[in-house]
């Protein structure tokens, strides 16, 4: 596997993390104290658009990694619950490092 693949969807794990989290913010403002209906409304369709990319490249890394349907579900719905993604990010970054056809490998310990 590329080390590209793990990139962007590290990338993009982060960028709806954050844009979530925003989002979130957004709708405390709309619906707690009456303020920011437009910037709800645009964070939300931003966030949208940045999730369906999300998708695209967490089933890509999916895919290529060979994981069960259970764990790939589990890495879609991340960008979904605030904060999810962040822990699911390191957790998968552990997981399919050795699978970059870049990275070094563990030495051998006698």
């Amino acid at each position: 596997m590329k080390s590209s693949v793990l990139t962007r969807y590290r990338v993009m794990a982060y960028v709806t993390a954050v844009m979530l989290l925003v989002l979130c913010a957004c709708m405390v403002a709309k619906y707690g104290f009456g303020v920011g209906e437009d910037l709800t409304f645009a964070v939300s369709q931003l966030h949208g658009v940045l999730y369906i990319i999300y998708l695209i490249f967490a089933f890509d890394l999916g895919s290529k990694a060979k994981w069960p349907f259970g764990k790939l579900l589990w890495v879609l719905v991340s960008g979904t619950i605030p904060t999810a993604a962040f822990f699911v990010e390191r957790k998968v970054v552990a997981e399919t490092l050795p699978l970059v056809g870049g990275a070094r490998p563990e030495p051998v310990k006698a």
